[in-house]
């Protein structure tokens, strides 16, 4: 059976060139020969706090050298990685993005095992989901979890007491404990103020409900189930009601009108995975105070996350590893989250009062580091395959179309099996 790997899911597609596989031993001196201060080429994507754990990491180990390159986005960096591994020049260390990882997967012999420089029981230091995630058919790991995505629901305190609502996290969370919970709360914070509760149902309820169950768009043995399995046409099925219930503003994700919408009030609730919430505090800064975090309906759940890796030709694998190692343990993971935000993937940094005591002035001082660590905690495991995230993104395209009124809402689940059908070949 193929292992089991978290199904993180992008709302677009994933990438389009296939991995050409390298030799194992190819490239760079075996990693015992070599000296782990000298210089590091690393490649990471923006917006991960890169050169911050930099700067830790060559406080911690003064003698080090690293050549840090920050590529662009998460898609460019491993568009970046597709292309030396088919021929280029590798860099010693990457940062490759969960949404990434299944075309890298595929192909191990392209990157260095991981658990051979820490041992075989390199992966029981994090989440078990988050490392099953990076492991490939043969047992490789590919990669070293660093962050994970927490998910949350971001809710504003003072549009809830206006109708009547509770405020408090903790009582907020019991009252919405199931989805049909959640959206009978919507349905009366709408009928008392006149205005939407949500931003939009494709990703604030679909992608929270269809990362809550127990198989996804693959099998466990790596079979597409996405338009059999009945979990996903449930999960799609609450967006539908939600819907249907008047509960949106229609405003999706990133488009021109979310950042205004969190800044006026246009909707009271947007879903909110860990990295998102800086991206609240920026959009609306007039709006300090007034918001609160609290706990997804269900089971938890993540959205985000990525690994570091070191490609099989890298030069220096020595220093790369000695970076993974200095940098990735518990303890290390849960200073970085001090510093920047960056939500840890080691289980015992989890369980460290830093992060189970975080909160912030922003969000009402809300348990955002209880309610995160609980949340990737609870979170379920699922095979995750080559076109999880173009299926995701099919199935995301059909709600919106729903919202634009494009699509009817009875027919918005076949609208969304054709357009996966079109993105997959299928």
């Amino acid at each position: 059976m193929k292992p089991r790997r978290s199904a993180l899911a992008a709302a677009a597609g994933t990438l389009a060139l296939v991995l050409t596989a390298c030799s194992g031993g190819g490239g760079g001196a075996d990693a015992g020969s070599q000296d782990p201060d000298a210089e590091v080429t690393f490649w990471s994507f923006t917006g991960i706090g890169a050169q911050d754990g930099l700067e830790e990491y060559l406080a911690k180990k003064p003698d080090a050298k690293v050549e840090l390159s920050e590529v662009g986005s998460t898609t460019e960096t491993a568009t970046a990685l597709t292309a030396a591994l088919a021929g280029g020049e590798v860099p010693d260390l990457v940062m490759i993005q969960n949404d990434d990882l299944p075309k890298f997967v595929e192909n191990p012999d392209n990157f260095v095992d991981l658990r051979t420089l820490g041992g075989d029981d390199l992966g029981d230091d994090y989440l078990d989901w988050a490392t099953s995630f990076a492991t490939a058919e043969n047992g490789a790991l590919i990669g070293v979890p660093t962050d994970v995505g927490g998910l949350g629901l971001a809710y504003r305190a003072d549009l809830f007491e206006a109708a009547g609502l509770p405020t408090d996290p903790a009582e907020v969370a019991a009252a919405w404990s199931t989805w049909d919970d959640f959206i009978a709360m919507g349905t009366a914070y709408t009928k008392k103020t006149g205005q939407p509760f949500v931003d939009n149902v494709e990703t604030t309820v679909f992608f929270a409900t269809v990362n809550q169950v127990e198989e996804k768009y693959y099998s466990d043995d790596g079979e597409l189930i996405y338009d059999t399995n009945p979990e996903v046409e449930d999960a799609f099925q609450v967006a539908v009601d939600a819907y249907e219930a008047g509960l949106s503003a229609d405003i999706a994700a990133w488009s021109s009108g979310w950042d205004p919408g969190r800044a006026n009030g246009s909707f009271a609730v947007s879903i909110a995975p860990s990295w998102m919430l800086s991206q609240i505090k920026n959009a609306a800064p007039d709006t300090a105070g007034q918001w609160r975090v609290t706990s997804v309906p269900g089971v938890g759940g993540n959205w985000g996350g990525s690994v570091i890796a070191i490609p099989a030709r890298a030069e220096n694998k020595a220093g790369a590893w000695q970076y993974i190692e200095t940098m990735m343990s518990p303890e290390a993971q849960a200073e970085h989250f001090e510093k920047t935000g960056t939500f840890p993937a080691a289980k015992e940094a989890l369980t460290t009062e830093a992060v189970l005591s975080h909160t912030d002035e922003f969000f009402g001082d809300s348990p955002i580091g209880k309610v995160m660590s609980e949340s990737v905690l609870q979170a379920r495991s699922s095979y995750n395959g080559p076109d999880t995230g173009a299926i995701g993104g099919g199935l995301l395209n059909a709600l919106a179309d729903m919202q634009t009124g494009n699509t009817a809402p009875e027919d918005a689940w076949e609208t969304g099996l054709k357009n996966v059908e079109e993105a997959i070949g299928g």
